[in-house]
């Protein structure tokens, strides 16, 4: 039942997403790319935020940001709470500050490479 309602909503126009007495700004930083849903009228991109472990349902109604999987982004858009949630992104941005994100040790000495002989 919860499927149909958000399959419905997401035929709906951007604007009966907002209303100017609901909007509020949101920005994140850290997040990754878990999955991307393209439906007629905008295209839904799952998100998470590696330091706190939520996922973000954001909405794409331009589908033309090109997210690439484990790579960090910045997004900034607006939010939609009269009624339910609702994120759409305004902008996405690398996040520099989280640009190496390897879980693979670095040596102790800082090197990186192989010893030498």
């Amino acid at each position: 039942m919860a499927e149909v309602s958000l399959t419905s909503a997401l035929v709906c126009s951007p604007q009966s997403f907002f209303h100017p007495a609901y909007m509020f700004n949101f920005s994140a930083n850290h997040l990754f790319l878990l999955s991307r849903t393209e439906y007629r009228s905008c295209a839904v991109l799952l998100f998470e935020d590696r330091d706190t472990k939520r996922v973000y349902r954001l909405y794409d109604f331009t589908k033309a940001l090109l997210i690439q999987p484990e790579v960090a982004y910045c997004v900034a858009g607006k939010v939609n709470s009269a009624d339910k949630l609702y994120l759409v992104i305004e902008s996405v941005r690398l996040d520099t500050k989280h640009i190496r994100c390897s879980t693979v040790p670095d040596p102790a000495d800082g090197a990186g490479g192989l010893p030498l002989r």
